[in-house]
């Protein structure tokens, strides 16, 4: 048998161990994201039941108190007794998931995080961050001393409409800086379109969810203006609510306005449960062009030297950034630093001291101002 020397054999053995540890790396990270789930009461978590269903997600336990809602789950779904939890606490008693993603009411964010952060347990919520800025700042104190993450999950940040406007503002000289930017976000309301009882019950909750389509769609236009004015707070808030179904919506708003001003630039926020339809749109004015997300998938653009629009379809995303799951992985296996990005806590901390302002405008029928 030929006889190797001794430093070829340790120089064998060390390649041997870093091949096994980068296959054991890239074994781990095909492993579906373990996660648990904290609520059912918010309708969007039938998608991610769906791809739970698929393989896609490992769903190591549900936190639901409410007994009706759990069997409603786990007969639509066929899911075992044993997936589910009266209480977060008792859940990660037993488990510890990469993450937790809450489907409950926005007040109970702040609550979900207390839990989670001192076990070093990430978080991501639905959609906007908190009902407060007491609450959101309490929260972002929580995940700096516990190092977490705590991200934010929209429906437009994974539109590819959205996307490319955001990169082609960076990248396209000829549409020149940000003079005016105009979100639409709403539909018929939350009743009309057939949400679940426990859905409509919080939403429709002035402490529950903070307010009603100034919050549930008036975040969606604080979310994407704060990023595409990279991280800059507007200078102040006007805002303009209606009631205009007291008797559907007797506690809340259901219609709102918003005017938020920046050094150079204008942001319109219009949200509403009263349209006839629904939308989700963005569109920038900059200094000699436009630009208009018209859908998740649909451009059009114009400039000054052109009398008709161009239109063109955007171009399709990579794949941790074309729903939430994806990112949430990729961001917890280091392949995406959140930053000021969309999902982002900086971001998202913003958006929460938008709304807060907004809400107080339209309390007092008077401008409010931003502290620096």
């Amino acid at each position: 048998m030929k006889k190797y020397p001794v430093t070829f054999m340790k120089h064998a053995v060390i390649i041997l161990v870093l091949l096994c540890t980068a296959l054991h790396v890239a074994a781990q990270s095909e492993k579906p994201l373990k996660i648990a789930v904290a609520g059912l009461s918010h309708d969007h978590v039938t998608g991610l039941i769906d791809r739970y269903k698929k393989g896609d997600v490992d769903i190591v336990g549900i936190a639901e108190s409410d007994t009706a809602l759990v069997q409603r789950y786990q007969e639509r779904y066929e899911l075992p007794a044993s997936l589910f939890y009266k209480s977060l606490p008792a859940l990660l008693k037993r488990h510890k998931p990469e993450a937790v993603v809450a489907y409950n009411a926005i007040a109970d964010h702040l609550s979900v995080v207390q839990t989670c952060a001192p076990l070093g347990i990430h978080v991501m919520v639905e959609k906007p961050l908190a009902t407060t800025l007491a609450d959101a700042n309490k929260i972002a104190a929580l995940a700096q001393k516990h190092r977490i993450h705590v991200l934010t999950n929209y429906e437009t940040t994974w539109y590819p409409s959205n996307q490319q406007l955001f990169t082609m503002l960076q990248t396209s000289p000829g549409l020149g800086e940000i003079r005016k930017m105009v979100v639409h976000d709403g539909h018929e309301g939350p009743k009309e379109i057939g949400v679940s009882n426990e859905f409509l019950a919080w939403l429709t909750d002035p402490v529950k969810n903070g307010g009603g389509a100034l919050i549930d769609f008036g975040c969606y236009g604080a979310n994407l203006m704060t990023w595409l004015m990279k991280g800059i707070k507007p200078t102040s808030v006007t805002a303009i609510t209606r009631q205009i179904k007291p008797d559907i919506y007797p506690h809340v708003d259901d219609d709102a306005t918003i005017l938020l001003e920046y050094p150079q630039a204008t942001g319109i926020i219009e949200a509403s449960w009263n349209w006839p339809f629904s939308i989700k749109d963005l569109e920038v004015f900059g200094k000699s062009g436009y630009i208009q997300a018209v859908n998740a998938h649909s451009i059009r653009i114009r400039d000054n030297g052109n009398n008709s629009y161009a239109h063109m379809e955007a171009n399709i995303l990579p794949p941790e950034y074309q729903d939430n799951l994806s990112y949430l992985e990729a961001v917890l296996r280091n392949r995406i630093k959140p930053g000021a990005d969309l999902s982002s806590l900086k971001n998202n901390l913003i958006v929460v001291e938008i709304l807060e302002a907004a809400r107080q405008s339209a309390s007092t029928g008077k401008k409010v101002l931003l502290p620096k």
